[in-house]
């Protein structure tokens, strides 16, 4: 197959804005090609550039090897099938198909023989004196697709029109199209953010995102060899862990090593690994790869949607003590301080300093007016190696000061021998304010907590991955709140047609053909 249409760096800007940024891509002859992404992504754009309805703002449209980027849509050898079909109200079904062809003075009996094999062709022979209006959805599609095939374009650009159907009918016009393309032998152009039409119909998937193009295959390759997170979730669903490729054909998830047949990465890449639902097996444990506990079944009509956890992560809980009180105030030397109380580990005051302390105290003093920062100029307290409650008293140069508690106590940590990693945190103080004003709550709870984890088998830090606590921080009140944070865990989606009984222990089992290994570079 030859290429019939070339885009050549198309760039597209509306206002400012890019629509498209840079597209690259050939198109071939007899080709059923579906530009695929969500809404905003530029797909319609492109489509309406080959079309002649919009000018590109840089780069060329090749048709035949013959650049049309200036030539109007009516001299282009393509025809577009809209969503809204766009069909002449006050005609039938044959005036409409045959519309094009009378202004084109076709004479009558060649138009009658075009457009009996175009009903034919779309199914509508003995709709052909049916008025439009009088007809279903499906129907006047077919219509619509008839009236544009009739005028023998090389290119059909066919922009959603299956939107405004059922969806029973829409799986049956899939089915449809793709076997009107196959006959008319001609370049199909499709538009849809619908997965499930781009793989059924398509001998080409275009990804498309935020006017880019993210990955161009056959649907079994998009959907068997994602690029990337992202054209994993959008093409299907996917679990994603992380992994490691140690060399080419082993890869490690889950600390352990499995076989694959994925090559040319860069030995101890880290990577994501993508295990579709319907390629693992729920098997006895001992029979396993994995283990782990079915978490929840979903019946999905001709499958169970089953997730088994096989990692729960290790967690731990803090609690948080909200006050309502308000900084200190001293009206003569125009100051607010404010301090909170905290705690400490026993074994953290051997190495405490003052900058220690302020900071976990997160004390500070300001000029209201100017909102600048004052000084710390003096910090008092006694303290000893055990457990108990201490004062401290934070002071300014200009006598500003205020007096908080550090709460000295054993070391709050979990140790997870299952999963060879342990966890810390602390206890926090917080006043309402504090958590109002935070921009990334998430991430100062942890800093606030001093939430750590780290692996016992070499030292190397855990990443927390999920900071739990239940307080809508935009309407917070005093009181005591409970933070748990959790590192990594691991749930799989499996599609099964047997029932398990959620909280029973499971084997997964899958082959390394089933593993497909993405790099992590650009995935989002």
């Amino acid at each position: 197959m030859g290429k019939l249409i070339q885009f050549r760096n198309i760039v597209k800007d509306f206002d400012g804005q890019l629509v498209l940024k840079g597209i690259n891509l050939d198109i071939n002859e007899n080709e059923f090609v579906t530009l695929l992404g969500p809404s905003g992504c530029g797909k319609t754009t492109l489509l309406r550039i080959l079309g002649g309805f919009l000018s590109p703002t840089e780069g060329k449209v090749l048709f035949d090897n013959v650049d049309i980027s200036n030539i109007p849509p009516y001299k282009r050898e393509v025809n577009t099938v809209f969503q809204k079909y766009a069909l002449f109200p006050h005609m039938n079904v044959y005036d409409n198909v045959a519309f094009g062809l009378k202004i084109k003075k076709e004479p009558k009996d060649v138009i009658e023989q075009k457009v009996m094999r175009m009903l034919k062709l779309v199914g509508l022979e003995e709709y052909r004196n049916r008025k439009v209006t009088e007809m279903s959805g499906g129907q006047q599609q077919r219509v619509a697709i008839a009236r544009a095939l009739v005028n023998e374009p090389k290119v059909l650009l066919l922009d959603e029109p299956l939107g405004a159907l059922d969806l029973k009918l829409r799986k049956e016009m899939q089915h449809e199209l793709k076997k009107i393309q196959q006959e008319v032998g001609i370049t199909f152009i499709y538009v849809t953010h619908d997965q499930e039409e781009a793989l059924t119909m398509s001998d080409k998937i275009v990804v498309m995102r935020e006017g880019e193009i993210l990955q161009i295959g056959s649907p079994t390759d998009i959907y068997n060899e994602p690029i990337n997170e992202y054209v994993a979730n959008f093409i299907g669903e996917s679990n994603i862990i992380d992994g490691v490729m140690l060399e080419d054909y082993l890869v490690m998830f889950e600390y352990k090593k499995f076989n694959c047949v994925d090559f040319g990465f860069q030995k101890n890449e880290k990577v994501d690994v993508v295990i579709r639902p319907e390629d693992l097996d729920i098997v006895p444990t001992e029979q396993g790869k994995l283990k782990g506990t079915v978490k929840s079944v979903l019946f999905k009509g001709v499958h169970y949607e089953t997730v088994v956890e096989t990692r729960s992560g290790t967690s731990i809980t803090v609690t948080m003590k909200v006050s309502g009180e308000k900084p200190v105030i001293n009206e003569r030397s125009n100051e607010r301080m404010s301090a909170n109380d905290f705690y400490l580990d026993v074994n953290d005051i051997k190495e405490l300093t003052e900058a220690d302390i302020i900071a976990r105290a997160d004390a500070q003093a300001w000029n209201p007016d100017t909102d600048t920062f004052v000084s710390i100029h003096r910090v008092e307290y006694e303290i000893s190696e055990k457990n108990g409650i201490y004062p401290v008293t934070f002071s300014t140069q200009a006598g500003t000061s205020v007096t908080v508690n550090m709460i000295v106590t054993d070391e709050n940590r979990i140790v997870s021998s299952e999963y060879q990693e342990e966890i810390f945190a602390v206890n926090i103080f917080k006043s309402v304010d504090d958590i109002k004003e935070s921009m990334t709550l998430t991430t100062d709870l942890k800093t606030w907590a001093n939430a750590s984890a780290w692996s016992l088998e070499d030292d190397s830090p855990v990443e927390i991955t999920e900071v739990i606590y239940d307080f809508d921080s935009e309407n917070i009140v005093p009181g005591e709140y409970e933070v748990t944070f959790k590192t990594e865990g691991y749930q799989y989606k499996i599609d099964t047609t047997d029932y398990y009984e959620v909280g029973s222990v499971v084997g997964l089992d899958f082959t390394p053909d089933d593993i497909h290994i993405m790099s992590k570079q650009g995935s989002y």
